[in-house]
């Protein structure tokens, strides 16, 4: 008897410098049309998007792989639109939740979404050039649609039946959460954002993570409906680190792109603790060293790899947050575990003085420092032994800490293991 058939895919010959990048590089998942793509890469110029919720004041790392895509599709001749979803987010894209998002107020959605922009500052080139890149509001067109019309026009192109198996839809409903007809709408209006902008920018490429692939292939289908035109969907890997923890999420909570949200020395301090399965994998993505240096930094093994770790670290701050942040985040991170020295680019948290002078409880200064999401938290990190108050492990939750535990220079240091560090210092008046 004939043994069962292996189906194997086989990846066709990539011949633009484009593609060959995503590919080398790991962004690829899943493409509508690989081969069709590839030639329009060679034949010219191309415009693609990646759309973005207003959902915060700044972007996480989760979403780092969909700009350095951006930056990649600018860096080899192309041109990067950036749609921040000023009408979407009003929406909520119902994606990997469990329960509808929070609707957001106009004001809430415009301070969102000027902190988004600030996000893309360090990562694209924004201007009039031919590849240049375009940020745009989607509200600009969604806000203007008429409900009869739009239903007429654009909703006949969407079979109920098809929405139903989108994993944004089905998971949903597995779970038996409620989707309201509000976000069943998203994946319409993800859509027609797609054709409304290979109708004004002659966009042909959508990209997103692999959880938007449903949503992307619907806009790709609604652009040859309308427009009788050929439109691209590609979607990169929705990452997670080896041992399966969500990338983009710590202990401590987000890991923000913005240096009000999140300091460049713990942005630096979350690339440097890398699993080592990740090393690799991660200097592809998120750095723009040359492959022959990333497959000689994978390879290190033993206490090596932390080479690799930090050099991570540093290139992965330097391109959010700026050279010079991340050589200042290195260093203090050289002389904080290396030297036992406090650093300028530590974390610092201002007391009230009179609170200091009265003495705070431990498991209580621990959560104000933001090393601990609850006391309960606090306490059974100063039970195992890793918290420390000045390099000295704190005897017990109840310990007071006040204006007599501060240095020569009147800062406190707090610790939570060997790797998070924060200056506590007195407010000024």
């Amino acid at each position: 008897m004939l043994g069962a058939r292996r189906i194997v895919k086989i990846m066709p010959d990539i011949r633009s410098p484009l593609l060959q990048t995503f590919i080398d590089r790991g962004h690829l998942h899943q493409c509508t049309d690989l081969e069709g793509l590839d030639r329009a890469a060679l034949a010219g110029r191309l415009t693609g998007y990646i759309g973005f919720d207003c959902t915060a004041d700044s972007l996480h790392v989760g979403g780092l792989i969909q700009i350095m895509t951006l930056r990649r599709l600018q860096q080899n001749g192309h041109r990067p639109i950036v749609v921040l979803g000023g009408g979407t987010t009003k929406i909520g894209d119902p994606s990997g939740k469990d329960e509808a998002r929070k609707l957001l107020t106009d004001e809430d959605i415009a301070a969102n979404m000027a902190g988004i922009r600030r996000n893309f500052e360090r990562f694209l080139s924004f201007g009039d050039g031919p590849t240049d890149a375009i940020l745009i509001n989607n509200a600009e067109w969604l806000d203007k649609l008429e409900y009869i019309p739009f239903l007429r026009d654009v909703g006949r192109h969407f079979s109920v039946n098809r929405m139903l198996t989108f994993d944004s839809v089905k998971l949903r409903l597995e779970r038996e959460q409620p989707l309201s007809f509000l976000e069943f709408n998203y994946m319409i209006l993800q859509a027609y954002d797609f054709v409304e902008l290979a109708r004004r920018y002659n966009c042909a490429i959508q990209f997103g993570g692999s959880d938007q692939w449903g949503n992307i292939v619907s806009g790709t289908d609604l652009g040859r409906r309308i427009l009788n035109r050929e439109l691209y969907g590609f979607t990169s890997p929705l990452l997670t680190t080896a041992s399966g923890a969500k990338m983009g999420k710590t202990a401590a909570g987000a890991v923000w792109l913005s240096p009000e949200r999140l300091s460049p020395y713990d942005y630096w301090q979350f690339w440097r603790n890398t699993e080592d399965a990740d090393v690799g994998r991660f200097l592809r993505l998120f750095t723009e060293l040359p492959l022959d240096e990333i497959a000689r930094l994978e390879a290190l093994d033993g206490a090596d790899i932390n080479e690799a770790k930090k050099r991570l670290a540093t290139e992965a701050t330097a391109l959010a947050h700026g050279t010079e942040a991340a050589a200042e985040a290195a260093d203090t991170a050289r002389r904080v575990f290396e030297e036992g020295v406090l650093g300028s680019a530590l974390p610092i948290v201002e007391i009230g003085a009179d609170a200091l002078a009265a003495g705070i409880q431990a498991a209580e200064l621990f959560v104000l420092a933001g090393l601990a999401s609850s006391k309960g938290e606090a306490r059974r990190l100063i039970k195992g032994g890793g918290a420390r108050l000045n390099d000295a492990v704190i005897a017990g939750d109840g310990q007071s800490i006040g204006q007599t535990d501060l240095t020569a220079d009147g800062s406190l240091k707090l610790s939570s293991g060997r790797k998070s560090h924060v200056i506590i210092r007195p407010k000024k008046n």
